[in-house]
């Protein structure tokens, strides 16, 4: 009977927390910014070119004292990245808005090299697409590419951020001021990212595909 009883209370517990953090996402003034925003535009995801014609989204003002996390779950495991919208909030935005829109959803990790970083986000899947639009970099001068883990922004140049990304697997300092760094990996460091680094190569090319299965946000 005791036992009957706290398993009750456990399960009474997380649902709970379920609920609270829920509520906490849909409250959320920044998640709230993107939501009204994603009603305006006219997406029509039937048509297969969907992901590389989305308009940019306004950059929204995010709540200093809410943390943001960008959940990965892919073939090799689970990421769990915090966001950093106090030095880089354009990309916080987007990535909350493409997150939003299932945009990352069965993306692939199309270049993965060893002891350097895996990069993904690209909708056509062979590093040479965009979402539909561009921004510039944010750099504040106090973040480096200075370790595994750490969330940065692919590019072919100035302004021309869009939804390619890497996480590093070791530290890159050469990217500094050159790639906007937004995130850094909080959970998976040690067990899914290695798994990722492992089927990767010098070449990039993975042993198999590494994709992410589906991308949510989470605020606390």
């Amino acid at each position: 009977m005791l036992k009957t009883h706290f398993s009750l209370l456990k399960t009474s517990l997380i649902s709970l927390l379920l609920i609270t953090l829920s509520g906490c996402f849909n409250s959320d003034p920044a998640v709230k910014s993107v939501n009204a925003y994603l009603e305006k535009q006219k997406i029509d995801k039937t048509q297969s070119d969907w992901k590389t014609t989305l308009e940019k989204p306004e950059m929204v003002r995010f709540d200093p004292e809410a943390q943001y996390f960008w959940e990965l779950d892919t073939t090799e495991g689970k990421l769990v990245v915090k966001l950093f919208p106090e030095t880089t909030p354009m990309h916080a935005t987007s990535t909350i808005y493409l997150t939003k829109l299932g945009f990352y959803d069965d993306l692939v990790f199309h270049r993965v090299i060893n002891n350097f970083m895996a990069q993904g986000g690209d909708p056509l899947g062979n590093g040479s697409g965009n979402p539909g639009y561009k921004y510039a970099g944010e750099f504040s001068g106090t973040l480096s590419h200075d370790k595994p883990g750490l969330l940065s922004m692919a590019n072919s140049g100035p302004n021309t951020d869009g939804s390619q990304f890497f996480i590093t697997f070791a530290a890159t300092p050469w990217l500094d001021g050159k790639h906007t760094i937004f995130g850094e990996v909080v959970e998976g460091l040690e067990t899914t990212l290695p798994a990722i680094e492992n089927l990767g190569s010098r070449s990039g090319r993975t042993e198999k595909t590494v994709k992410i299965i589906k991308a949510t946000i989470r605020v606390e």
